[in-house]
């Protein structure tokens, strides 16, 4: 018999348009986001049936990220819970999740890729 620890559905750099910020300009113009999840939850019985309703579906989860990116926020940290709370009560399968959002270019005067957060959280 085997032991699971660990399971995760997960979307790797997701990359979406959308209108976050403190600057007014940043929500006229929008950026674009890099949004890592991963949601744990036990999938253990798909690993066997091969069937959609025994695991999270990765694209329900794609839907609530694209939904709540579209509702523009001052601040990251803002978005980051309202993604969490929101996939927490979608799947009642998901116990936790692990959230990092980039924003690319952010208009903070450094030379760097992006700038974000990264949110843990569980029920």
């Amino acid at each position: 018999m085997y032991e699971l620890r660990s399971q995760q559905v997960r979307i790797a750099n997701l990359k979406l348009f959308a209108y976050h910020g403190v600057l007014p300009q940043e929500r006229v113009v929008g950026a674009y986001y890099i949004i890592n999840i991963g949601v744990a939850a036990d999938f253990s019985r798909a690993l066997e049936s091969d069937a959609l309703e025994d695991t999270l579906s990765y694209a329900g989860v794609y839907e609530v990220v694209k939904a709540e990116m579209a509702v523009p926020s001052k601040l990251l940290e803002h978005v980051a819970g309202r993604i969490c709370r929101a996939v927490l009560n979608r799947f009642p399968a998901a116990t936790a999740i692990r959230l990092e959002i980039l924003k690319e270019n952010p208009p903070m005067g450094a030379d760097v890729r992006g700038a974000g957060v990264y949110v843990a959280m569980s029920r």
